[in-house]
């Protein structure tokens, strides 16, 4: 019965790909405003174009060479089958896709919302959240489009059974993951070059506004907003979304093959994925705001939809579960996930929204400089890691032991079977983190938008209402976008331990016997080497951002030095080069961070053994979900003292305050936008890349 109900993905699919259609036809309705807000977006959606045109096809010509690769593995019987680099080409372009119609539709409602801004706050939010609710729905509807089409064709055509499935499916995150990984970095480095490129000129030495026309970096730093923000964010979520359902597939193969619920068990991932699409359709419905509405209650209303949505889903979820599973215990999992993510968000927002003490006292330490500031931004990021780590930690005991896990060792078969069953438990709570992540990405998303339409406004001369009510849509989507960046890296902390536990499975069915202990070397290098990856491409992302950004600084420079009427407004800058440098920049360092994650663990095992890749994956998990929590919190809580002085505080724009809160928020840039969320996607093909190539490292190595 229940391998006949895999259908329900296509019809969950539909349903968000439906939804996206129609909230990308109410975008389009309204109106891009004047000539010049027209020219303006045009001019975006051109540059974003042609970025996303040329990383494309950089990002082809490596996936042709892995492809090759992994065919020649599979001709020599160093993979499992050969349907994998196939489905490693699928995943990557699905993922492009996903980011591509994001970015899309951001480009086509930016001017829309600046335009719908100068008529009411309400219908600006309206605009910005239904282009944000095409992204976060095309993600999932393309996710579960992926999966389904590939289990049919797994199970109807190549006629595997249900383990061989769900051990072929939890390879197949590679390509998405790999995709994911260039799109974030590449995209990264090209909106945080061009934001900290035109900061520091404009908005530090020229002492011009935010989005100046007269700035030379301006187009390219909206442009940034779009390839960066939306279309890496899309990769991004799109990966991490798939990668949970597929994780738990092999999990639920494994812990109930001797119950005959292993279909059982591969079934609810995705029957939880479909409800939370449908919940996220209700919640989006709620998302509405009144004229002159507070900061406060913009949060209250994106927070109404998504827990709402997250409410219906947990509902929905019970009566699901036990029918399928017929026991309680995979539902407290699933409510465990629901509950660590919303909780997750909470306090992202309570370090990063200028509503709260942390982000207003950062704003107070910009009375003592730029130094105060920055230190104060780093200690509030180191702190703000607290909260997620021991939410993750509960979740992930709870889900364990509600799923039928023991830490008893009395009856060693009996503990097995349980471990398992707990393992899978680990698995559905990331499900049911991300189970609404449709709505959850469209309050991300709309956050970007939000950005270009500020700028917009700004460039095209509308009056400071309009500017005023686009900057409280922007604040709200720094915090809204902090928010989402807590989602994906907690359901990768949860997903990663899924796949780490696949990994080790698909292992044991290959070698004699693993020594998995601390003390056995090769796992300790292997941690080490795990932890010293996190910082190596953090750190190789940084510098990209830096280079890159002082290409900028020169560039602009030169444009103010050398053409003449700039600050005068009677010369239009060149803002073509900005946005050539930056994309030049981007492409070139985004290379090598994103080959790390497959050529370390690669190497890792080829030369000390398939037990060093276990510790190099629990190192690179621990570090990358720690530093990426403190990285995006410490940036997100930078960019809104900064917007908290901009709205009135200690002086103001163009006071010294505010000077010192640009500098910190040009720090915070990186860490925020590119390295931060970069390792959560780092995490994750880390582990995929390591099961694909699991044949190769157990076949070959040195000790």
């Amino acid at each position: 019965m229940y391998e006949n109900l895999f259908w329900l993905g296509l019809v969950g699919a539909a349903i968000a790909l439906l939804f996206a259609v129609v909230q990308a036809k109410k975008v389009l309705r309204f109106s891009e405003g004047t000539e010049l807000m027209q020219k303006l977006a045009a001019s975006i959606r051109k540059g974003a174009n042609a970025y996303l045109k040329r990383q494309y096809t950089t990002v082809a010509k490596i996936f042709v060479i892995v492809f090759v690769i992994l065919l020649l593995l599979a001709w020599r019987d160093m993979l499992d089958n050969w349907f994998i680099p196939f489905a490693f080409l699928t995943g990557g372009i699905y993922s492009g896709l996903a980011g591509f119609i994001g970015m899309k539709i951001a480009t086509s409602a930016n001017a829309r919302t600046a335009n719908a801004a100068h008529e009411s706050l309400n219908r600006g939010l309206n605009v910005a959240f239904s282009s944000g609710a095409v992204m976060g729905f095309t993600v999932v509807g393309l996710g579960l489009l992926d999966v389904s089409i590939w289990f049919h064709i797994l199970k109807y055509i190549a006629g595997f059974e249900a383990p061989k499935i769900a051990q072929t499916m939890v390879m197949f995150g590679m390509g998405a993951s790999f995709m994911a990984l260039f799109g974030r970095v590449g995209g990264g480095i090209f909106t945080k070059a061009a934001d900290v490129g035109a900061d520091l000129v404009g908005k530090v030495e020229a002492g011009i506004p935010e989005d100046d026309p007269r700035n030379p970096a301006t187009i390219a730093d909206n442009v940034g907003d779009n390839v960066g923000d939306v279309a890496g964010m899309g990769a991004d979520l799109y990966e991490s979304y798939v990668g949970s359902i597929l994780a738990t597939f092999a999990l639920g193969a494994a812990a109930y093959a001797s119950e005959n619920l292993t279909w059982n068990a591969i079934l609810l991932p995705l029957v939880i994925a479909v409800v939370g699409v449908v919940c996220s359709v209700l919640g989006s419905f709620l998302i509405r705001t009144k004229e002159n509405a507070t900061q406060k209650s913009l949060l209250a209303t994106l927070r109404k939809g998504t827990y709402t949505a997250a409410v219906l889903a947990a509902i929905a979820a019970a009566p699901i579960t036990y029918f399928i599973m017929g026991s309680w215990g995979p539902y407290i999992s699933i409510l465990a996930g629901l509950i660590a993510g919303c909780a997750i968000g909470y306090f992202t927002e309570y370090y990063t929204s200028d509503t709260y003490k942390p982000t207003q006292g950062l704003a107070d330490s910009t009375e003592t400089g730029a130094a105060t500031t920055i230190i104060g931004g780093i200690s509030l990021g180191m702190l703000s890691t607290a909260a997620p780590i021991v939410i993750i930690g509960v979740a992930i005991i709870v889900s364990f032991l509600a799923a039928g896990g023991s830490l008893s060792t009395a009856d060693a078969a009996l503990y097995d079977a349980a471990f398992s069953k707990g393992l899978y438990g680990i698995g559905i709570a990331a499900v049911g983190m991300l189970s609404t992540l449709g709505i959850t990405l469209a309050t991300d998303a709309y956050g970007p938008v939000a950005d270009n339409a500020g700028g917009i406004a700004e460039m095209s001369g509308l009056g400071e209402e309009v500017r005023n009510r686009t900057d409280a849509l922007d604040s709200l989507g720094n915090t809204t976008a902090a928010t989402g960046k807590g989602f994906a890296i907690g359901s990768a902390a949860l997903t990663a331990l899924a796949l780490l536990v696949s990994y080790v499975d698909v292992v044991e069915g290959k070698v004699a016997a693993l020594d998995l202990s601390l003390t056995n070397p090769a796992v300790l290098v292997g941690l080490f080497v795990g932890a010293m990856l996190t910082f190596v491409f953090a750190a190789l992302t940084m510098s990209g951002v830096q280079r890159a950004a002082q290409s900028i600084v020169v560039e602009v420079r030169r444009q103010f030095k050398e053409i003449a009427g700039i600050m005068e407004g009677k010369a239009d800058p060149d803002y073509a080069s900005c946005v050539d440098l930056c994309t030049k920049g981007a492409l070139h360092e985004m290379v090598i961070p994103s080959l790390l994650a497959i050529i370390v663990p690669v190497i890792t095992g080829l030369i000390l053994g398939a037990e060093a890749v276990v510790g190099l994956l629990g190192g690179v998990t621990v570090t990358g979900f720690v530093v990426a929590v403190f990285m995006s919190n410490a940036g997100g809580a930078w960019d809104n003292a900064k917007k908290y002085i901009e709205a009135g505080h200690h002086g103001g724009k163009g006071s010294d305050c505010h000077k010192a809160a640009v500098i910190g928020d040009t720090v915070g840039d990186p860490f925020k936008d590119t390295s931060g969320p970069s390792l959560n996607i780092l995490i994750k093909l880390c582990s995929t890349v390591s099961i694909v190539f699991s044949g190769l490292i157990t076949q070959i190595h040195l000790f």
